[in-house]
């Protein structure tokens, strides 16, 4: 089906003829230090490739980069600089292995603010270019929606905050307390996924992502618990664990919380079953006089249908609420 055209309504606009579906290779120059963009386009090189083919040339000092060229370093002795040494290919093959070896290697333009940034810095987009990337940055993603999401109706804000509600009463006895100082050793003092240092003492630099989001009805346990920087948590927000860590990640935060590789790594969402729904909606029932029951019964039940719920109930709820 041929993608919607969207229109653009919020004043923060794309620049034209930026290739935002195109790969690029950052290098620090071996010889002046100075970094260095090359546009690859939409065919990744492979490490072997690289070693083989590539010849790129520092933009600032005009140092060539590849296999036939002799090392700068003053720190080695001369022989181990020469390009036909096996101490200099194994340099280069290392340098061309760094810049090349996983889609996560690469770097991406944005096509807003239009700087070249590591691969994540971009959402993940299914099929769009090589590195399957957002065209914006976080970083302008994140100013994009605070100019689209007040644009929100009051309907649609309502709805959402009555399903983080909802999801929370199913919760709330299935959430275990977080053992900080445990969290943070489990996880070296640092965002899981920017790997900043992050102090325990500094509450507001920090928190602790639900790996599976409430909003699957997944609870707050020891092993559905990450480390993250505030900011990496406000990116994550309730995205599924494979729509926002990369496979790599995703087998490491596996390892550290023994959480279940199979069911983080799904493509899509999974909604958790394995809890008391009867135990929410009797709390979700639970309104002062002069409440609006019959709007609460109408959203919950809109809820439990959403999320396909009903055959959860017990004959009395499903009584209850005219499911029969």
């Amino acid at each position: 089906m041929t993608r919607r055209k969207k229109v653009n309504n919020t004043g923060i606009l794309r620049v034209g003829g930026i290739p935002y579906h195109d790969a690029w290779v950052a290098y620090k120059c071996v010889n002046c230090k100075k970094m260095n963009y090359v546009r690859v386009g939409q065919q990744l090189l492979t490490p072997k490739e690289a070693i083989e083919t590539a010849v790129w040339k520092c933009e600032h000092c005009g140092f060539i980069h590849s296999k036939e060229s002799d090392l700068p370093f003053d720190n080695w002795e001369e022989k181990y600089n020469s390009a036909d040494s096996t101490t200099a290919l194994r340099f280069w093959e290392g340098f061309f292995r760094i810049a090349t070896e996983h889609p996560e290697s690469y770097w991406k333009q944005c096509n807003v603010c239009t700087r070249i940034l590591p691969f994540n810095a971009f959402s993940k987009h299914s099929g769009w270019g090589p590195l399957e990337r957002q065209m914006e940055c976080r970083s302008c993603k994140g100013a994009i929606n605070a100019v689209l999401n007040p644009k929100r109706t009051k309907e649609q804000l309502h709805e959402s905050a009555v399903r983080r509600r909802i999801a929370d009463l199913f919760l709330e006895e299935e959430n275990e307390p977080i053992d900080f100082q445990d969290l943070f050793d489990r996880f070296n003092s640092r965002c899981f996924k920017t790997k900043k240092p992050l102090d325990i003492n500094k509450r507001d630099t920090w928190a602790i992502d639900h790996i599976l989001p409430s909003k699957y009805l997944y609870p707050l346990k020891r092993e559905n618990a990450a480390l993250l920087s505030r900011n990496a948590n406000e990116n994550k927000r309730d995205k599924w664990p494979s729509k926002f860590y990369t496979n790599n990640e995703l087998i490491e935060l596996a390892r550290i919380t023994g959480a279940n590789i199979d069911l983080i790594s799904n493509k899509h969402p999974i909604l958790n079953r394995n809890i008391d729904v009867n135990k929410g909606v009797e709390r979700y029932l639970q309104v002062r006089e002069k409440s609006d029951l019959h709007k609460r019964i109408k959203e919950i039940k809109k809820i439990l249908l959403v999320y396909d719920l009903v055959n959860n109930l017990s004959p009395a709820n499903k009584k209850l609420l005219g499911f029969e």
